[in-house]
């Protein structure tokens, strides 16, 4: 059996879709014997469950993770468990004790999916669901591909014209359950009625995107109060658990010798948004 895990310096990595490198263990009567660095080729989202399902991946473990990945990973016979964090050889050997929970989907870099979304995650350790957890989402919105699976080609820019992400740069569609909250509403809203071949610019304010600056959302912590923050720099991305055990990720914004100050706001929030989509299909 192999499991890979999404790696940069001996951590895992907590952008599924951009991660450069996987550490691919092989494993013998519930053990690992052997693990191998290798390149994601380039490859990204939906088209690295081929990289791992020809490299024999049975099991993927990673940071954030987006439905249109977890879809086409398991797709591929590969179980997925993400939200993991820190030691990337330390995660492998917790996932083969079955000490990793399955955070679902909960990737909020990628595909603007809306934080928190998908609620359908697996309540028990990796390793005991096969996909089969929850029902089918709920649809929440109205219009003529509410409840379809559609896959678009989009760019996002902010008002200055940066721009942030594009699925044209990945040359990879991304394709969701339009209406059922697996993204930001002002972008789902705007799939909802859209038709296909179809190609529209939107603007959103902050409350149809990521929403406003939370100041509650920063906090300044003690370094000896939170393991491994001595290790931690400034801009960095990580994910801590809240006290249900489910995993939140946080930008590190600064830090001294003693205190370290971590935002939990997404990247994103407090800026208007512009979007060029294109509908390709609604299924």
């Amino acid at each position: 059996m192999k499991i890979a895990v999404t790696y940069e310096n001996g951590n895992v990595f907590q952008h599924f879709g951009k991660t450069e490198n996987f550490k691919i263990y092989d494993v013998e009567d519930g053990k690992i014997v052997s693990g191998e660095v290798v390149s994601s080729n380039g490859e990204g989202h939906g088209a690295l469950a081929g990289v791992l399902a020809d490299l024999g991946v049975k099991a993927l473990i990673c940071g954030g993770l987006g439905e249109g990945a977890k879809t086409a990973l398991q797709s591929a016979g590969i179980e997925v468990c993400s939200g993991a964090s820190g030691n990337a050889d330390d995660a492998a050997e917790a996932y083969l004790a079955g000490q990793l929970d399955d955070a679902g989907v909960n990737c909020d870099h990628h595909d603007h999916e809306e934080e928190g979304a998908c609620g359908s995650g697996c309540g028990g350790g990796c390793g005991g669901c096969h996909g089969g957890c929850g029902g089918g989402p709920q649809i929440y919105l109205e219009g003529p591909n509410a409840g379809k699976t559609v896959s678009v080609h989009y760019t996002g820019t902010l008002d200055d014209g940066t721009k942030f992400d594009s699925s044209l740069d990945r040359n990879q569609p991304l394709d969701f359950i339009c209406g059922a909250g697996m993204m930001i509403p002002g972008f789902d809203k705007a799939v909802c009625d859209m038709e296909v071949g179809q190609t529209i610019d939107i603007h959103l304010e902050p409350e149809e995107a990521y929403g406003p600056v939370n100041p509650n959302a920063v906090m300044t912590v003690e370094l000896e109060q939170l393991q491994g923050a001595e290790g931690l720099e400034v801009g960095q991305r990580v994910f801590l658990s809240n006290a249900m055990g489910q995993p939140f990720p946080v930008t590190v914004t600064a830090k001294d010798d003693t205190t370290i100050t971590l935002d939990a706001n997404h990247e994103l929030a407090g800026k208007p948004l512009n979007f060029t989509i294109k509908l390709l299909s609604a299924e």
